[in-house]
């Protein structure tokens, strides 16, 4: 497909007014003359930098490549019909939607840029993390380092032995059960050749404890009410976990809450100081 440049930076600076700081969590500021966002914000927001962005919006600069068309749609809190048309318009076939798409609705990402000081994350059904609130990063760790299969928290959790140090010990077997449950299930909703059938067969390849658990054929298992933590920083937390379903992508935001006035309502309070300075 060949790229139209001037569609595409048409689109990027409509786009781009018709954002204002509010909508992607910045402070407006007392002195903001700029209709919507600045060409700055959106790169950063994008994670590029600024030059490679305003070359786009001027019909310049280099052809862009899949992940930066991604990166762009998700930076410019695009709908999945936007995001499409914006890859059109750089020249790339839009990726699949549905359950195979990391492409974050806007409507999740509203959510989220209002969560600055909440631990939140939005994440695949196979439990790779997409995105996370700074407070997400210091509750878990930043999930934006691994790659491959070890994106799944599930396979982590059959695979590298680190992944559980966060949890009490007391809960690790109920835990597996309910990885190895959840993951049978969709296996079986996704069917054989599927992601999920892959990352099945990688991590029991790996794990004995999961082909023992896999043998049993349990599924259903639901995360208990109270989610419990063993913070390196704060230690012993005690959350309750909200969720929110994108049916369309099938991700889930994830929103972890502490009663107030509790012990573990204190800690998160501390974690929001100390940040992800041990974990990033």
């Amino acid at each position: 497909m060949a790229i139209d440049r001037a569609g595409l930076a048409a689109f990027l600076r409509r786009r781009r007014e018709a954002l204002q700081p509010e909508d992607v969590g910045l402070p407006r500021g007392q002195r903001r003359r700029t209709a919507g966002l600045r060409r700055e914000e959106v790169a950063a927001l994008c994670h590029m930098s600024t030059d490679y962005y305003a070359r786009l919006e001027r019909e310049r600069g280099p052809h862009p490549s899949e992940q930066m068309v991604a990166a762009i749609a998700q930076g410019l809190h695009l709908s999945l019909d936007e995001r499409d048309h914006l890859f059109r318009l750089a020249g790339q076939h839009p990726p699949v939607r549905g359950a195979l798409s990391e492409h974050v609705s806007p409507g999740l990402l509203r959510i989220m840029d209002r969560l600055g000081d909440t631990p939140a994350e939005v994440v695949t059904e196979l439990g790779e993390t997409l995105r996370q609130s700074p407070q997400g990063v210091a509750l878990t760790g930043d999930a934006s380092g691994y790659s491959g299969p070890a994106r799944s928290l599930g396979y982590r959790w059959f695979t590298d032995p680190g992944a559980r140090a966060l949890y009490p010990r007391e809960d690790h077997a109920f835990l597996s059960r309910l990885y190895a449950s959840h993951l049978r299930a969709l296996v079986t909703l996704r069917g054989p050749g599927s992601r999920a059938a892959q990352l099945a067969d990688l991590a029991l390849a790996r794990s004995e404890e999961l082909r023992r658990l896999w043998e049993l054929h349990e599924v259903g298992l639901r995360p208990h009410e109270v989610k419990r933590f063993v913070h390196p920083l704060v230690g012993a937390l005690e959350l309750n976990c909200q969720t929110l379903l994108d049916p369309q992508q099938s991700h889930l935001l994830l929103v972890y809450t502490a009663v107030p006035g509790s012990e573990s309502h204190d800690k998160l309070q501390l974690l929001s100081v100390v940040g992800a300075q041990a974990l990033g």
